[in-house]
């Protein structure tokens, strides 16, 4: 494999936490995502099915972290999806790697959710189709209590 891709000027970006945005879970939004996924759980449609379960409200069904609220990042910020593409990266290509989320906490109608993200690594490997870089990034959602509710792994393979 040639010499490394990984500069230190991308190296001084691992870690560095950027704001992603807000955004609001609504009793709209969850019946709204629940319906557009297929759930069937009252629990994402009925609020007081929710509340005797043991919930503040409507619960926000699987991959529903809420409606953002606009879609400016807050004190000039670049999102993680924007400060991987100007890192001047020699492949022409990329593509999503995938995406898991981790659920710490229920995250219910009413919840104003807030997420910091970051790059966390950088991998170089030699495919079949020559080299690739691949870039790993966390998203934590954290609501309006400060309470951390969900974490977002995911990666993008530049080739």
């Amino acid at each position: 494999m040639p010499d490394s891709i990984v500069t230190p000027e991308m190296q001084e970006l691992i870690g560095r936490e950027v704001d992603e945005g807000v955004a609001e879970v609504t009793t709209s939004g969850c019946r709204l995502f629940a319906r557009a996924v297929g759930h069937s759980d009252p629990v994402f449609y009925d609020e007081d099915i929710a509340r005797a379960r043991g919930y503040r409200s409507l619960v926000a069904p699987p991959g529903y972290l809420g409606t953002p609220v606009n879609t400016q990042t807050r004190g000039g910020m670049v999102p993680v999806p924007a400060l991987i593409a100007q890192l001047r990266i020699p492949y022409k290509r990329h593509l999503d790697g995938g995406t898991a989320y981790e659920y710490l906490e229920a995250v219910v109608a009413g919840d104003v959710v807030t997420s910091r993200s970051k790059i966390t690594r950088f991998e170089e490997r030699l495919g079949s189709i020559g080299p690739m870089l691949i870039t790993y990034h966390e998203t934590a959602y954290a609501r309006q209590d400060g309470t951390v509710v969900a974490k977002m792994y995911g990666n993008v393979i530049h080739y």
